[in-house]
């Protein structure tokens, strides 16, 4: 379905805003409480935390993030689950949203409709309350969703980005690349994996991989240091090497630069006991592969062998 019509009677105008978002509400059905803990006050009122909070936002505007041949159900679960990944990255748990809309008069008001169907639908599964937001009407042709997630840790301790030290190792969750063949809207957050290595004593740090492998990990890196990844190592999805052959690039660059895997990337104590933590985790998680993929170095001192990463590019906005 097109997201925009040139049928004035089926497009958000024939509504108004008002009348929209009646609508609104009633799409999201469960998931949006009673004001002023949902939908229809000036401000939501969030239950007090009782451990550290956690906020988060992401958008998802079309012609960027999606396009016509992305159901709309499909994008209206990929603007929850992109801020969910993020929540997961921090060992967290999310807790509520509030979603802003700045959109087209011609915006089509079954694919809106569907879009929040999809939305409620991925709230209901992670348990996620809708409360509150804004629409705003936008230039033709244009919609943007923007959403902002607020969670709560898993317990006292949050995992950030920071800490990494020579030795550390490197793993990975799940297999990387080729996501526009549909992983960009079909992946699963790691909320669960996240929570769990948040509260491993061998974890020193963590993220979300969203902008490609060899970008992010540069987040991770510490002063002083370089990673130092085994190219076989990389787990490369089927989806970078149906990648690699209409590209004529090499999977493995799919691999490190394509962006959107919404894996986990995780920093490990080098004197920690690797065997023992790999153990606990296939038995926590038998179906999700977690892979050791390098190691931090002091900068200067790459082993021979290790990738160079300044020949591959994630995804940077606005270059």
């Amino acid at each position: 379905m097109k997201i925009f019509t040139a049928q004035r009677s089926a497009a958000v105008s024939a509504y108004g805003e008002l009348r929209l978002i009646e609508q609104v509400r009633g799409w999201l059905g469960d998931v949006t409480p009673r004001a002023p803990f949902g939908i229809g006050d000036d401000c939501a009122v969030l239950p007090p935390a009782r451990r550290a909070q956690l906020v988060t936002t992401d958008p998802v505007i079309y012609g960027w993030h999606f396009d016509d041949a992305i159901p709309a159900r499909a994008v209206g679960a990929k603007l929850l689950k992109r801020n969910l990944s993020d929540i997961a990255a921090m060992g967290g748990r999310p807790v509520a949203a509030v979603i802003s809309l700045a959109l087209a008069a011609n915006t089509r008001v079954a694919w809106l409709r569907d879009f929040y169907l999809g939305l409620a639908d991925c709230a209901r599964r992670f348990g996620v309350n809708i409360v509150g937001g804004d629409v705003a009407q936008a230039p033709a042709g244009f919609f943007g969703a923007f959403l902002t997630l607020h969670g709560e840790a898993t317990n006292s301790r949050i995992v950030t980005r920071q800490g990494a030290r020579a030795g550390d190792r490197i793993y990975v969750t799940g297999s990387l690349g080729g996501s526009r063949l549909g992983k960009h809207f079909q992946f699963t957050p790691r909320l669960a994996e996240g929570a769990w290595l948040a509260g491993r004593p061998e974890v020193r740090a963590m993220m979300d991989v969203s902008d490609g492998l060899a970008k992010d990990l540069t987040s991770l890196t510490t002063a002083g240091l370089v990673p130092a990844l085994c190219g076989p190592a990389v787990p490369v999805s089927p989806a970078a090497r149906t990648s690699a052959e209409r590209s004529h690039r090499t999977a493995l660059a799919h691999a490190l630069s394509d962006g959107e895997d919404y894996e986990l990337l995780v920093v490990v104590r080098g004197r920690a006991d690797a065997k023992k933590f790999e153990q606990a985790w296939r038995k926590r998680f038998p179906r999700l592969r977690l892979t050791l993929i390098g190691t931090f170095a002091k900068q200067g001192k790459l082993p021979a062998g290790a990738l160079r990463l300044a020949d591959y590019h994630g995804y940077e906005h606005l270059r």
